[in-house]
């Protein structure tokens, strides 16, 4: 086996690692609002996050688009792939760090930040007109859109209920928040399985083994989806809490209202745009967002600094790790 083919093998075994790490990290996004307000218990949550991600997998290859082809150019051949080896190492150190701390960080701004921080220590070229324009803004807008809407969406419940007799009402949206759910899960899919997809095929080009105009390859899909599935019903139970319970105390309502809201985002900036945008960023602030119709105090808003400041750092901090990372791959390899 050359050397070629065997750091193609291996950077995509890395990926399909950091897609299971990205699905069990992020499954508290699709779930902690229904497990929290009772709407389904842990387990049922955890499957059918897992089965709707697979699913959502399959709907589109925009984001991969962008991923794959719109961040950096890596040269061909065995420095390439470690370079791309590097990214992936750089967001996977930053997914556990964030994961062993309970916070809801984005696993898609991780890999876009070990990306630019690989490309830049190897002086390959960044695209920082697509970083701009698909990452930088869509990742102001989309949790700001996130709040928005959610926002929106609660006072609109509180007006269309607001004769309803509470108990009733609770009950009636936890058989909807299973519904809300699942297209959050299906909207993780859609965007975050995608983002694996865009970096094997980004090894597959660099390793000669794809051009830049082939279509997705099949088994690439279906790779990222199984990968993606099988994190989330491994389950992220220490961001779980913090979505669930430390932001806010949910009701049913407003766990429907955030993930109706959320979901929403996630499809626009996929189908729309094929902006790989981050859907904890997305669920987070909607969760602020329906806390805030109550009143702000409702909202722990140390909490919720906390992971902003684990937001702020995210792009930066898996840019210098998969740096160091590529320093010790190219002594290593090359």
């Amino acid at each position: 086996m050359d050397l070629t083919l065997a750091l193609v093998i291996g950077v995509v075994a890395i990926a399909l690692a950091f897609d299971y790490t990205n699905g069990f990290h992020d499954a508290a996004n699709a779930i902690a609002t229904s497990v929290s307000t009772r709407a389904l218990t842990p387990r049922a949550a955890l499957f059918m996050a897992a089965a709707m991600n697979f699913i959502g997998a399959h709907l589109g290859t925009q984001v991969a688009a962008t991923v794959g082809k719109g961040i950096i150019d890596a040269p061909k051949g065995s420095h390439g792939l470690v370079i791309v080896a590097a990214a992936l190492i750089g967001a996977i150190a930053w997914n556990l760090v964030t994961w062993y701390f309970g916070l809801p960080s984005s696993s898609s701004h991780a890999l876009i930040g070990g990306l630019v921080g690989a490309a830049m220590a190897s002086a390959s070229v960044v695209h920082w007109d697509g970083v701009v324009e698909k990452v930088v803004i869509p990742m102001i807008l989309s949790p700001t859109i996130g709040f928005g809407l959610a926002a929106l969406i609660m006072i609109a419940i509180y007006w269309i209920f607001r004769n309803s007799q509470p108990g009733k009402t609770n009950r009636g949206f936890r058989y909807s928040q299973t519904v809300s759910a699942a297209a959050m899960a299906l909207g993780h899919g859609l965007q975050d399985a995608q983002k694996t997809m865009g970096v094997i095929f980004l090894a597959l080009t660099v390793g000669g083994f794809a051009a830049p105009t082939d279509p997705i390859p099949q088994w690439v899909i279906l790779s990222a989806a199984g990968a993606i599935s099988l994190g989330t019903y491994a389950g992220g139970w220490r961001i779980m809490r913090t979505l669930g319970r430390r932001i806010i105390a949910l009701d049913p309502p407003q766990g429907f209202a955030a993930e109706t809201a959320a979901s929403t985002v996630l499809y626009v900036a996929a189908m729309g745009f094929g902006a790989p945008i981050s859907t904890t960023h997305t669920i987070t602030s909607a969760i602020m967002g329906v806390g805030a119709t109550k009143r702000l105090s409702a909202v722990r808003w140390g909490v919720a600094g906390n992971i902003v400041t684990a937001w702020i750092l995210t792009i930066p901090a898996a840019a210098l790790v998969a740096a160091v990372t590529y320093f010790l791959l190219h002594a290593i390899v090359e």
